[in-house]
């Protein structure tokens, strides 16, 4: 578990990084992400069902609570920090998978865009290539 959150994070933050050269590699640790994500997704649901503990519905209100939480600014420990020190393993862990849930549905919607970006501007060797055309075509 600690792996994947981990892996997660280090992958958002390196293809967020890697989009300054690289559009390819940006989309492809991007996908690390949440593929991570998604692992440590499983581990969560695999917890709470080895314990024969309750998995919350999406649309429960417990479920309902901790996404309008993802959604206030800025994003804290601090706005998360009472239910996870003072509630149950169970409840701890359902937070846990709704936030999961978030930040995937987020990784989705970048990974979306960028795919369209790469298809419609290319990577950084064919804007290259494109400049360097232009450059030469404009000197003739």
């Amino acid at each position: 578990m600690i792996q994947a959150s981990r892996s997660g994070k280090k992958n958002i933050l390196e293809g967020s990084k890697a989009a300054l050269t690289s559009k390819e590699t940006e989309i492809k640790l991007t996908n690390v992400a949440r593929a991570s994500l998604e692992e440590l997704l499983d581990d969560f649901l695999d917890y709470l069902r080895a314990r024969d503990l309750k998995i919350w519905d999406k649309d429960s209100k417990e479920a309902q609570y901790v996404r309008k939480l993802g959604r206030k600014m800025p994003q804290t420990y601090e706005l998360y920090r009472e239910i996870v020190e003072t509630r149950s393993a169970e409840v701890v862990a359902n937070v846990a998978i709704c936030l999961i849930h978030q930040s995937n549905y987020l990784l989705d919607q970048q990974l979306h865009r960028l795919e369209q970006d790469f298809v419609k501007e290319g990577g950084l060797r064919e804007r290259m290539t494109r400049v360097r055309l232009q450059y030469r075509n404009g000197r003739s």
